[in-house]
């Protein structure tokens, strides 16, 4: 598919390309509708790539995003100060506030513990989070990281770091998706589910 066509068409499929869940189809669709659409169009996708690069930065606190130097969660003064639920990336904030669950503040990691791509715990905000639970009012952490390979390798990390603290530490209940069929689930989250039964 790659260096197909010449000049700045290509340029722009490759970059493109290299962005996340983006193929060299769906790159090649993408830019090919950039070219036919109104240059009005093609003028505010360039001015929102360009504002989000200059205003957004990360909240000083937790590491979510924000346009202040600290995010609407942790400046709510109506959010609870004293648990924090960690999770890897400010798309899982979302995902958490969304079940309208949990009234605490967030630490956000920047990614999860995964040797093969080169990232180590100094490489995440994990040194941010420590100085957050040291002499805090934090009672708990709940550890919300993905259920595979990588979050679970966080969690257990983490866990081990802040057991000496004193602090409540509880990992998210993963299990079997409601609707879904006993068949089709994995062993790994049939596993959880039972691990996470409970009572009734």
């Amino acid at each position: 598919m790659s260096g197909m066509y010449e000049g700045a068409i290509q340029d722009l499929i490759d970059a493109l390309n290299r962005l996340p869940g983006v193929g060299p189809k769906s790159a090649q669709r993408i830019a090919f509708y950039i070219l036919n659409s109104e240059p009005e169009i093609a003028s505010a996708l360039v001015d929102s790539i360009r504002t989000v690069k200059e205003r957004v930065k990360f909240c000083i606190t937790c590491g979510n995003v924000s346009e202040e130097d600290q995010c609407r969660i942790c400046r709510d003064p109506r959010r609870e100060n004293s648990s924090i639920c960690v999770v890897e990336e400010s798309k899982d904030v979302i995902a958490i506030e969304r079940t309208r669950e949990f009234r605490g503040k967030y630490h956000v990691l920047g990614g999860a513990i995964s040797p093969i791509d080169g990232i180590g715990p100094e490489q995440l905000r994990i040194g941010e989070l420590m100085k957050r639970l040291g002499g805090s009012e934090i009672k708990e952490v709940i550890l919300a990281t993905d259920p595979n390979l990588e979050g679970e390798a966080t969690a257990t990390y983490l866990a081990r770091l802040i057991k000496p603290l004193d602090i409540k530490t509880s990992r998210l209940a993963s299990g079997l998706p409601v609707g879904g069929d006993l068949e089709y689930a994995d062993e790994v989250t049939l596993g959880r589910a039972f691990e996470g039964r409970r009572s009734v």
